[in-house]
């Protein structure tokens, strides 16, 4: 069962870097700089920040559905990055050395199933819950912070 891993769109967060400090508190956001790497994992590029980039910690609607598993959690954006753009089937190198969360909904935006892998086994696990046939999309998070990392679906 083929995959595609999407990253977040850039320009909707655009607007939060030109912010000052009280305006993005109001939309639940702040601005840190990376401390370590890994550990400041970017949703758009995909790629963990260097040390001393700059960031936007913020919390996203990333199960937006209305159902019972609507969800928002902490996500990092660095400014002015190209959006990631995986091929079929790849699994951006940041997800290979975390534990990652699996949650796979259905198209009312129920879950179906979860699970947990090292990153290293991701292509197993999506391709094992896509090949459900309820499962519409997988959301993979990472499984120490609990925070989303990107959407997978079927090709």
């Amino acid at each position: 069962m083929s995959f595609q891993i999407s990253a977040l769109e850039g320009r909707q967060f655009a607007p939060l870097f030109r912010m000052p400090k009280d305006e993005l508190a109001g939309h639940l956001a702040t601005r840190c700089t990376a401390t370590t790497k890994p550990g400041f994992p970017c949703r758009v590029s995909l790629v963990d920040a260097e040390v001393g980039d700059q960031l936007v910690l913020l919390n996203y609607m990333h199960q937006g559905i209305a159902s019972p598993y609507r969800a928002s959690h902490a996500i990092y954006i660095r400014q002015g990055v190209e959006q990631a753009r995986p091929a079929v089937n790849e699994v951006p190198e940041l997800f290979r050395f975390r534990i990652l969360s699996s949650r796979a909904f259905d198209a009312d935006g129920i879950m179906v199933t979860a699970d947990l892998c090292d990153g290293k086994e991701l292509e197993i696990l999506l391709e094992r819950q896509l090949g459900l046939a309820r499962v519409a999309y997988i959301h993979i998070h990472y499984a120490k912070f609990g925070c989303y990392a990107a959407r997978a679906d079927r090709v």
